[in-house]
């Protein structure tokens, strides 16, 4: 029987791979190159889920998805937070001594500069941390190692000489579960739960203070809401937010019946269970 498909952006080994495998262990874990490509293959329906990178708890937002989101089509069906470790690897038989540089892309770099710059390596930029791997293992080099999880250590036949050498070991990764189903089933009303959705407002005074009200008046938790510049314009009139709750429950429906009013344009994105790690770290 064939399994079902799962799309992600990256090579073959990268953390969006292994948070595949983690979360959907009955789906075939398929590389893009892009993330419009990720979605693509999702709405095309090549494969089945779309599993992607939202933000970092140390680098931030992943700009590119959250312009992507409002267009792809896809609806949000659930959250993984996944802890990230990075590996320092090279090819067999390479010594730690031997290794001059560290090769990854910026941000991984970055997420572990203290043990680079301890060990007095230089670095080299690559376009994917998985990619780093590969690059190693079809060009062999003992002065050069890649910065990269450790399923592509796994996947590339390299060598691990140091283990998590990220500089922050609370280091965590959201990732979207997408689907180009219209209308996904709703989650168990046993769960908590999570809205997303997107919405512009009208071109009117205090609009978004006004589209907001409902919220704190109806005592609705925002956990996120963000701007952004829409067509090359300087103003920012393009909202992503996320609420506790589903839209059923009487707060929210207040909520969103004032938020309507004051927007030209309100969508839902998706109402997914709320991930377990929400509450262990609350």
């Amino acid at each position: 029987m064939t399994k079902p498909r799962i799309a992600f952006q990256g090579e073959l080994g990268a953390n969006s791979h292994e948070a595949c495998s983690t979360y959907f262990p009955d789906y075939e874990p398929v590389p893009h190159a892009s993330f419009e490509d990720a979605f693509e293959a999702v709405k095309s329906g090549a494969c089945q889920l779309g599993m992607i990178p939202v933000e970092n708890s140390i680098a931030g937002r992943v700009a590119d998805v959250h312009h992507l989101l409002p267009s792809s089509g896809l609806k949000i069906i659930g959250e993984r937070f996944k802890p990230i470790h990075f590996q320092l690897m090279a090819n067999p038989g390479v010594t730690l001594d031997e290794v001059k540089t560290a090769m990854s892309m910026p941000i991984a770099l970055g997420q572990c500069r203290k043990t680079i710059r301890r060990m007095k390596l230089k670095t080299e930029a690559t376009g994917d941390t998985a990619g780093a791997a590969k690059l190693l293992a079809e060009h062999p080099d003992r002065s050069k190692a890649a910065v990269s999880p450790a399923l592509a250590a796994e996947i590339y036949g390299l060598d691990i000489l140091m283990r998590d050498i990220e500089d922050e070991h609370n280091n965590t990764t959201r990732f979207l579960v997408m689907t180009a189903e219209a209308n996904p089933p709703p989650p168990p009303f046993t769960s908590p739960c999570i809205t997303s959705f997107i919405f512009r407002v009208r071109n009117l005074p205090a609009a978004l203070y006004k589209a907001l009200g409902g919220f704190a008046t109806n005592g609705v938790n925002m956990t996120k809401l963000e701007s952004y510049m829409e067509n090359g314009a300087f103003t920012a009139t393009f909202f992503y937010a996320e609420v506790d709750g589903r839209p059923e429950d009487r707060g929210l429906a207040l909520a969103f019946e004032e938020l309507r009013f004051f927007s030209e344009r309100f969508e839902i994105l998706g109402v997914y269970p709320a991930d377990p790690f929400r509450a262990a770290r609350a």
